[in-house]
């Protein structure tokens, strides 16, 4: 092995690491939502916009922590933001309230806004196009490893100590990856693809190039759509199996790991081989096999919402089935976007998706699944004649909520198939502009 592969090699687990923290510090909440409900007495509707709380910051401090990453040492960005999202982790569990809670997730999204650029630049500049999907792949891994290890262990935290201990326990191992990652190396940006910058028109914003590619629109649509599904599901699951298939806490948390986690992993390790694979012949192949991941998606989605209450086992088979063909899009979708944009512009246009992915489609994902829920609990409690609200009715509105999401998958579907129509013209323009 040369020096060469070590370094990458090291740097590729390294952000991996990172990604394996960011992920499960912000899914801590969802994991612990049933407690926090029950102790301060909230709606769905205030539960959800405490899910929505660290999305607020994270997408509007992205975009300028996109522009660091692709004038200054990323490296830099990363220790910093891993540092300041652990420790306001850990003072989450101190809140009071909710709005004290509500506070430091604000925080915490402020610090983890600096991980999708910086990684996915880095990424960009280490591995050439022909294995950007795989190392991608594995830097995503962050994502099914972290809400597995999240759900897990932060139900059996709070089962066993209470609530606040699973926001202590995660900020120890967030400060280590935050010293390793000053031991990444910096690749030069565009030295794998020996691409040359591109000279723009004097006084042209980077953010209007990024936005003039036309398959970067389609791939921004498609993750504020794809964002408010995942992060509706995730903000809730838990609470799902809670109250409609009566399972405790540790229970709800252990079926969440296994559909997030262990799914999600075999969709993004599958997801990367076949979008490489398809890469190599197929320009558009990367999109068309996201797209039919989604549509494929739907009905397993649908079906597993739809099983009564008690039937778990039929739950967790469709549910993680859908949820590894949703995580397919994470592979092909974030190499088809470093595609199509030119090397010093890759942070930028990673900020400007996540600033869509979570605005539009984080920030809304869980606040509008609580309010929808709220909506149909009263609509249950209504129907029956009942004047108080009570579980089963809370019950009955999430399981109604919650349906409204494979519908989005479909949706999705679509976007993604327009993005491949465009993919195609766009990286032949970009290999025109920027080839020595």
């Amino acid at each position: 092995m040369t020096t060469e592969t070590r370094q990458r090699t090291f740097a590729l687990w390294v952000l991996f690491g990172i990604n394996t923290m960011n992920f499960y510090d912000r899914q801590i909440l969802a994991a612990v939502a049933e407690p926090i409900r029950k102790e301060w007495g909230l709606s769905d509707s205030a539960l959800g916009l405490l899910g929505t709380a660290f999305t607020l910051l994270y997408a509007f401090v992205g975009v300028p922590f996109g522009r660091w990453a692709d004038t200054r040492p990323r490296k830099w960005l990363l220790a910093a933001g891993c540092a300041v999202w652990s420790l306001l982790t850990a003072v989450s569990g101190l809140a009071q309230n909710a709005w004290q809670l509500f506070a430091a997730r604000l925080g915490v999204g402020v610090g983890e806004a600096s991980c999708a650029p910086a990684a996915n630049s880095l990424i960009g500049d280490l591995y050439p196009a022909n294995q950007r999907a795989r190392a991608l792949s594995i830097f995503m891994l962050g994502l099914p490893v972290g809400l597995f290890l999240s759900f897990w262990l932060s139900g059996k935290i709070a089962h066993a100590f209470g609530w606040r201990a699973a926001f202590y326990f995660a900020c120890l191992p967030g400060l280590l990856f935050a010293v390793l990652a000053l031991r990444i190396p910096e690749p030069v940006r565009g030295a794998v693809e020996n691409y040359r910058a591109i000279t723009h028109p004097h006084g042209r914003s980077p953010y209007w190039a990024v936005l003039s590619i036309p398959t970067m629109w389609w791939i921004i649509i498609s993750g504020a759509l794809f964002n408010f599904n995942m992060y509706a599901l995730g903000g809730f699951t838990p609470a799902f199996l809670s109250r409609y298939h009566l399972l405790n806490l540790k229970e709800s948390n252990n079926i969440s790991a296994i559909v997030f986690g262990v799914a999600g992993l075999c969709g993004l390790l599958g997801g990367g081989w076949m979008a490489d694979r398809l890469n190599k012949t197929w320009p558009t192949g990367r999109l068309l096999f996201a797209s039919m991941t989604l549509v494929l998606a739907s009905p397993f989605l649908y079906f597993g919402l739809a099983k009564p209450a008690g039937a778990i086992a039929g739950f967790t088979l469709l549910m993680g089935t859908s949820l590894a063909l949703m995580y397919a899009y994470y592979s092909c979708v974030y190499a088809a976007l470093q595609d199509v944009v030119e090397p010093s512009l890759r942070g930028t246009a990673m900020a400007l998706y996540f600033f869509a992915m979570y605005v539009l489609g984080a920030s809304v994902g869980p606040v509008g699944t609580g309010m929808l829920s709220d909506h149909f609990a009263r609509k249950a409690m209504t129907a029956a004649g009942a004047t108080t609200m009570t579980e089963s009715f809370k019950a009955a509105g999430l399981h109604d909520a919650m349906k409204v999401i494979p519908m989005l998958c479909l949706g999705v579907a679509f976007v993604l198939f327009a993005a491949s129509r465009t993919v195609a013209a766009d990286m032949e323009k970009l290999r025109r502009n920027t080839r020595h």
